[in-house]
């Protein structure tokens, strides 16, 4: 378990401090009228309840749409968690879809909705109970706070400063660096120098997974954050990936020496 006080704590954005699912929602149906064209508004069937509990199995933006496809197609939820990249795959086949095209797509989508009203979009994004005191916290502590995510540094910056969150602009690494968190992770260790700790806390196994994998981040703290966007079988996998650590919210929120 560790033990020691991190130099530097290295946080994701979405399903770590920021709850984005109402946006990924509005923008994956956006994009969804925008392909298949349907004759409806949003169906009346907890259709966004159900994007909300599947958000986990998305990787990359362009299945946000699809995933809107596969449940009005009546694919079920059961199906989805263990099956998706395959009920992705056929949908796209199926329906002579292009990933690239959707992916533009929703990109376009968001962009075109930031430009036209960046309060309103900026609104749909909420934080995790605790995490901004948690950040203010640190931000007066000897511990370091650096935001590593895939999302664009600027939105970061805005959703930050909403609540009063001002971290120099170095210290948040956004979608415009264009490398893998493993690789800005090891940027980080090598600009502290010898010595230095860093706790990572993120939502997603798969990214945490993909630093233990490099040999010399091995000294680098992986933490789970369980209130993210990831499963409970996710959850219950950390035991077979040590060292890696389940992390909760109300843990996260409270000193070091009781992070396990």
């Amino acid at each position: 378990m560790p033990t020691k006080t991190p130099t530097l704590i290295a946080l994701d954005f979405d399903g770590v401090l920021c709850n984005g699912l109402i946006e990924y929602f509005q923008t994956a149906w956006r994009t969804y009228c925008q392909i298949w064209q349907p004759s409806d508004e949003i169906p009346n069937n907890d259709l966004a309840k159900k994007f909300y509990r599947l958000r986990p199995v998305i990787e990359i933006g362009w299945e946000m749409p699809v995933l809107i496809r596969s449940l009005i197609l009546g694919i079920e939820e059961e199906s989805i968690f263990q099956k998706w990249q395959a009920i992705a795959e056929k949908i796209v086949i199926e329906e002579n879809l292009d990933r690239a095209e959707i992916g533009a797509c929703l990109d376009r989508t968001r962009d075109e909705w930031i430009v036209k009203d960046l309060e309103g979009w900026l609104s749909l994004h909420e934080f995790y109970p605790g995490v901004v005191e948690k950040l203010k916290k640190l931000m007066v502590s000897e511990v370091k706070p650096v935001i590593v995510t895939t999302k664009e540094g600027r939105f970061v910056r805005s959703l930050l400063q909403k609540q009063g969150v001002n971290l120099p602009e170095t210290d948040i690494i956004g979608k415009e660096c264009k490398r893998p968190k493993y690789e800005t992770l090891r940027i980080l260790l090598a600009e502290l120098g010898e010595g230095a700790i860093i706790w990572f806390v993120e939502d997603r196994l798969k990214t945490l997974l993909s630093v233990q994998k490099q040999p010399d981040l091995k000294e680098v703290e992986l933490f789970l954050a369980d209130w993210g966007y990831n499963t409970e079988k996710e959850q219950d996998s950390v035991a077979q990936h040590p060292p890696i650590h389940l992390l909760s919210s109300a843990q996260f929120c409270q000193d070091f020496s009781v992070w396990k």
